[in-house]
């Protein structure tokens, strides 16, 4: 009881802090594709997903969830967002009893051509550069006791602009804590992204220098670019199933989330479930963000039994990112 005391004071007081920060520091750090939210049964809850973590996605909301799965789980997502931006990210895990449970995934972030301008030449040069980012990573987790889970991720992380690149390491810690009141209430904390700075180095940043007599000499000389941190992010959520019977179940959840590039925010959202087979969802993603231009999502889902030991899920989310174009999610996995 005095451990549910202290989430529950830890969960008002980063409430206030929502309430009042005002606090940004947008751009300051490097691998957005860290930020990118993942699977569309998350995200058409708003976000709201810390505490509900029972499935492979879990591995980027809260590491401790996949400590959930049964058996084995294979994982797709797919989204095209605004500004040609494209990520896919794919995770497996397979449960292994008593030994815990064992995962990996991998995050891709991609875009369009771009044209290379420069002061001289504003509409083009003539060439073309791109960006991309792979994160690769591996994640275990366990039931410590039958209602405490904790979980880890290890990641490696690899951006490339045009000519340059720059790589580093970071892990995810995640727990999760049922209570066995209220139809199961769950709470839920994670840290994401704890790692190395990234600074880009390649021949991009090479520039030549004319020295001696009659600038005859020439000279290689590289400039140092700045280091800068990864997006680490705090996560802390709740969830209760708010009606739970033999057909019919409705699931609750709200996050508050502390990131170092920005003021803090809250995600809500709740899930209505049909026999664990037709799924609705809705919530509310950043509120009390700073500018954001992220807010109301909804979605759906089917989970479909191909084979006595094979199921099939399919779900779907949009989301309103305001002035940017709306983005529709699409994931599909396999539990077997």
């Amino acid at each position: 009881m005095k451990t549910f005391i202290k989430y529950i004071l830890l969960f008002f007081l980063l409430l206030y802090s929502i309430s009042f920060s005002q606090t940004t520091k947008t751009g300051t750090t490097a691998a957005q594709v860290l930020k990118f939210n993942v699977g569309s049964r998350a995200i058409g809850m708003g976000g709201a997903f810390t505490a509900i973590s029972n499935d492979v996605s879990s591995i980027y909301w809260n590491p401790s969830g996949t400590a959930n799965i049964n058996s084995n789980e294979v994982f797709f997502n797919h989204s095209n967002l605004y500004l040609d931006i494209a990520h896919d990210y794919a995770a497996i895990a397979t449960n292994m009893n008593e030994l815990g449970t064992v995962g990996a995934f991998v995050s891709v972030l991609t875009m369009d051509d771009m044209k290379v301008r420069t002061i001289e030449k504003p509409e083009g040069t003539g060439e073309l550069f791109t960006y991309n980012t792979v994160v690769i990573g591996l994640n275990y987790s366990k039931y410590l006791t039958e209602n405490f889970a904790i979980g880890f991720n290890a990641k490696y992380i690899n951006e490339n602009l045009w000519h340059m690149s720059a790589s580093g390491f970071a892990i995810d810690i995640g727990t999760l804590y049922k209570i066995p009141v209220l139809n199961e209430l769950r709470i839920a904390s994670s840290i994401s992204n704890f790692g190395t700075k990234m600074q880009l180095s390649g021949r991009d940043v090479t520039v030549i220098y004319n020295s001696g007599a009659g600038n005859a000499n020439l000279i290689n000389s590289n400039i140092e670019l700045d280091k800068f941190d990864l997006p680490l992010i705090f996560r802390f959520g709740l969830s209760v199933d708010a009606i739970k019977t033999s057909s019919n179940r409705i699931t609750l959840g709200v996050d508050a989330i502390h990131p170092n590039d920005n003021n803090e925010y809250i995600n809500s959202g709740f899930e209505y479930s049909w026999n664990e087979i037709v799924f609705l969802r809705a919530g509310y993603n950043s509120l009390f963000e700073h500018e954001s231009e992220k807010g109301l999502t909804f979605g759906f889902g089917i989970n479909y039994r191909i084979f006595e030991l094979v199921k099939a899920k399919f779900d779907y989310a949009y989301q309103d990112f305001g002035r940017l174009k709306n983005v529709h999610y699409f994931s599909f996995a396999v539990e077997f």
